[in-house]
């Protein structure tokens, strides 16, 4: 089996043709010649486009290089969870969710309350949902969970809700295919977010979810038809083209986080350092097992003393956008608490490591953090 540098270089390409582009430009069909019968592969741009297919091809042979699997890709990240949620929650079904998840995760839990689904909640660290699952139609998992960075064990996860009759699926946005494959550890499932570290320069919104199983990809994908959350096609050829570095995107990020995170270790104005290949972080032995080696992510995540020092800290930085979002090509940090929906304290900080040389971004953070405690 090929590595992983290579496949991301060659994944969801067509055979070469003589005088043909190596990736085809973006098909904008809304609709195609049709005669007779509608059997073949493209009738209508809300059903299919040439250009998805390549983006799904490419991306279903990441998540899963040994076996077959199937890609739905959607406009956005969240277009990809709530398809899986809402094609397969029927009233009085339950759900169990991460209560330390993404901040729109609560509200989805609203809406599919409001449909008659009861939706259970527990934090990602020491698998917590296990205790959770009796009579659940799906788990889903998020880790790293964004933003606190804890770990669960996904295979004992998994396991233990198969035993149950339960549906799995995790959020893999964080970690991308590359530093993690859920569906080999026994998810039902594989969703992320290709806005961040997938596509990786910040001028994408898309969202995928992969399945091995043919009829749950089947009733993603007519949820998608039916709501109309397809993704545009010059977003999919774009999201495909920068699928191309994304190995070396995801090893530059992996050590500049860890660098980051070496460097913060001992700040004194510093608490709450989070990283998962930070070797003193309490999920570095469950993520040295579940993710791919030295691939942790490009997310580091902390606590300064309070929201004014955090404002200084962030004010200062001349390498790192102040910015959401995670997983580009260029640094960005934000205060979290500024939206709201997440449980941290007023100082919490995301920090998103981009590619820049590590010794100059961990140079520019500490000089940062000097100024900041200047004021």
């Amino acid at each position: 089996m090929t590595g992983d540098g290579t496949r991301a270089v060659r994944a969801g390409l067509p055979e070469p043709e003589a005088y043909e582009p190596t990736l085809p430009g973006p098909v904008f069909a809304a609709h195609f010649h049709l005669p007779g019968d509608a059997v073949g592969p493209y009738t209508y741009g809300r059903d299919a486009n040439p250009t998805w297919t390549r983006l799904e091809q490419a991306i279903g042979e990441l998540e899963s290089p040994d076996e077959s699997a199937h890609t739905v890709a959607f406009a956005s990240g969240m277009a990809a969870i709530t398809a899986v949620l809402f094609s397969q929650l029927r009233t009085g079904d339950i759900v169990v969710l991460p209560s330390d998840g993404y901040q729109l995760l609560p509200a989805v839990r609203t809406r599919l309350e409001s449909y008659g689904i009861e939706v259970r909640t527990a934090p990602t660290a020491h698998d917590a949902q296990l205790d959770a699952l009796d009579g659940a139609r799906l788990l889903w998992i998020e880790t790293p969970s964004n933003p606190g960075l804890d770990v669960c064990d996904i295979r004992r996860l998994a396991d233990e809700a198969h035993r149950r009759g339960t549906l799995v699926a995790v959020d893999n946005t964080l970690a991308t295919p590359l530093g993690q494959r859920p569906l080999d550890l026994g998810a039902d499932f594989s969703v992320a977010s290709g806005t961040k570290a997938l596509t990786g320069h910040g001028d994408v919104l898309l969202g995928y979810a992969t399945t091995r199983d043919a009829a749950l990809a089947d009733s993603v994908r007519l949820w998608r038809k039916t709501v109309g959350a397809i993704p545009g096609p010059m977003e999919s050829w774009l999201a495909h083209r920068s699928l191309a570095t994304l190995a070396l995107r995801v090893r530059q990020q992996s050590e500049g986080a860890r660098a980051l995170a070496a460097a913060l270790a001992d700040r004194p104005e510093v608490t709450g350092l989070r990283h998962p290949g930070l070797p003193s972080d309490p999920s570095h032995e469950l993520a040295t097992r579940q993710m791919r080696p030295g691939r942790f992510g490009s997310v580091v995540s902390f606590v300064l003393p309070d929201k004014a020092y955090a404002e200084r800290f962030l004010a200062a930085l001349t390498l790192v956008d102040d910015a959401t979002s995670f997983g580009g090509v260029r640094s960005s940090a934000e205060r979290r608490a500024r939206w709201g929906g997440d449980a941290v304290p007023e100082g919490f900080i995301r920090f998103s490591v981009g590619v820049e040389e590590p010794e100059d971004l961990v140079a520019d953070v500490i000089r940062a953090l000097g100024v900041a405690a200047q004021n």
